[in-house]
């Protein structure tokens, strides 16, 4: 059980830290894009920090200001020290076999500013995407998490299909989203090179033909879904499939490469109804660098084929 008054003392001290930093940017930091980002975090956390009367009894809440708080620090000190922030590491793949336990799972860092991806997708775009409702995803699948467990443990399984929903719906969410920021890039656009295109050159024909059955596709998926090129183990080669939601209509066993959301929240502020628009304009920012990335690690897994 948290200590209310150690609590309360806790949010004053980061209310003045954060106030301290703001004055910070304004005196030192002029033309930096990165101040324009940590101005925008800081600002965030100070709002979330009004509603402490209504979550002054949970733990959790102390726990996402303190991750706020670490995070803000982090891009502070990196500036201070005149270095490149880079959080590429939450999308590469890595050797360490530390699980995430249930109910711990956390929103990634954009790996670039929110304006970064202009004109194609708008600052306004990417901060309502990113913070808003890529973090309900997090927050969805957290507590999905914790109410499967809980299950498990009373042996009470009278919702257990609602969660089974909510953890399918909210994950792939959130791990489809993890992915899509990592293969946007301001200095995207062009096509791959090496084995990836190679592959793409033997699946699809040409490039060009691919890009256009992937547009194509992504035009056609009916409601909310996303496009997601993927790579079948199974048949050893790139498949392009459609999703409704997150997590509806789609394919087991193969792994996403490249993905495009077209949720209306992905596009609508500033594309309105030209939805195709801004699908064109995705091929202006894809990093293929990152998508070969991907490709070179699901490539070396493939499976028995039977045919």
């Amino acid at each position: 059980m948290v200590n209310q008054l150690e609590l309360v003392t806790y949010f004053q001290e980061v209310e003045d830290w954060c106030g301290n930093v703001l004055q910070l940017l304004s005196e030192r930091y002029d033309e930096l894009q990165e101040k324009e980002l940590l101005e925008y975090k800081v600002r965030l956390l100070l709002n979330r920090m009004e509603t402490t009367s209504y979550y002054i009894d949970q733990v959790s809440f102390l726990d996402e200001i303190s991750t706020d708080v670490d995070d803000i620090q982090g891009r502070l000190l990196a500036l201070l020290n005149e270095e490149e922030y880079d959080d590429s590491y939450s999308y590469r793949a890595v050797t360490s076999e530390e699980k995430i336990e249930p109910g711990k799972h956390e929103l990634p860092p954009l790996p670039y500013p929110y304006n970064a991806l202009e004109p194609y997708i708008s600052k306004e775009i990417m901060m309502l995407h990113h913070d808003k409702h890529h973090k309900s995803y997090v927050d969805g699948l957290n507590r999905a998490e914790i109410e499967i467990v809980n299950a498990r443990k009373t042996k009470q399984y009278d919702l257990i299909k609602h969660w089974e929903r909510e953890l399918a719906f909210h994950g792939s969410g959130h791990y489809l989203h993890t992915i899509f920021w990592s293969i946007l890039n301001k200095d995207g656009g062009g096509k791959p090179t090496g084995p990836l295109l190679t592959q793409i050159l033997n699946d699809f024909g040409s490039f060009e033909d691919f890009k256009d059955f992937f547009t194509q596709v992504t035009k056609k998926v009916e409601g909310v879904g996303w496009a997601i090129l993927v790579w079948v183990p199974r048949a050893n080669r790139l498949e392009v499939l459609q999703t409704e939601k997150h997590q509806l209509f789609t394919q087991w066993d193969t792994i996403p490469l490249l993905v495009l959301d077209v949720w209306e929240h992905a596009y609508y502020l500033q594309y309105k109804f030209d939805k195709d628009s801004y699908i064109n304009n995705f091929w202006n920012i894809v990093d293929w660098k990152e998508v070969s990335y991907r490709f070179e690690y699901a490539g070396q897994l493939k499976w028995q084929p039977y045919y």
